[in-house]
């Protein structure tokens, strides 16, 4: 490990990615399985979980590691060469363990009406391809907008536009390979199927770098329109 990836940093994304994934699981098992809610109040609940539990862990770690949480972040973030290959390399290993420590964690605080610690998802979200693709693409773009534009409210807005897009996205906006390898498992409402997961984990990878393509036509040094007079 070099001095640029310190400890501090690893445990950040670790914990960050954790509790991500325990606000988008632990929610819906409250909801669906404890309160015996509908699905529809599970998924506005699930949404205001997630949001306000990413707005936190954002202003937490922010200053730490960057709050990545995520392996398509930490792509991006490679390519605008803010982090090192070995730097994202260590991110993405310890977010994907983070995510799948955060599913075993929910499982063991809801043991009396689950009683597993993974159990592999056949949730069918087949369905829901393009939604991952479109989430993601808007989860980048808003990040590095506002990163651009020196926002004093990152926060608040990335976790605002998780929220809305988890509501208004065919998939429920995963839009993150670790979440949706931890989601794998877990056979709750919250699951995915393995094979629906690998091609959301593909879908969000194309998302990411489309947004990636767009945001640098947005900043193209280059200028074109009609000339002033």
């Amino acid at each position: 490990m070099t001095k640029r990836t310190s400890i501090s940093e690893l445990s950040a994304e670790f914990i960050g990615s954790m509790f991500l994934v325990m606000a988008a699981v632990s929610s819906m098992i409250f909801f669906v399985y404890v309160l015996e809610s509908s699905k529809s109040v599970a998924i506005l609940a699930n949404a205001v979980a997630v949001a306000f539990v990413l707005m936190t862990l954002i202003e937490m770690f922010g200053s730490v590691s960057g709050a990545h949480f995520n392996p398509v972040v930490t792509l991006i973030m490679l390519l605008e060469k803010k982090v090192s290959a070995k730097k994202a390399a260590l991110f993405l290993l310890v977010q994907t363990i983070g995510g799948i420590v955060g599913t075993a964690l929910t499982h063991l605080m809801f043991w009396e009406e689950k009683g597993f610690v993974f159990s592999v998802s056949e949730n069918v979200r087949s369905h829901a391809y393009l939604g991952e693709v479109i989430g993601t693409f808007i989860l980048i773009l808003a990040i590095l907008m506002l990163v651009k534009g020196k926002s004093t409210h990152v926060p608040m807005m990335v976790g605002f536009l998780v929220g809305g897009q988890l509501m208004a996205t065919s998939s429920t906006m995963f839009a993150n390979p670790q979440v949706t390898i931890a989601r794998m498992l877990t056979s709750t409402t919250s699951g995915i199927r393995p094979i629906d997961g690998l091609v959301f984990i593909i879908m969000q990878f194309i998302g990411a770098l489309l947004a990636y393509a767009v945001y640098k036509l947005i900043f193209s040094k280059n200028t074109y329109g009609v000339e002033e007079k």
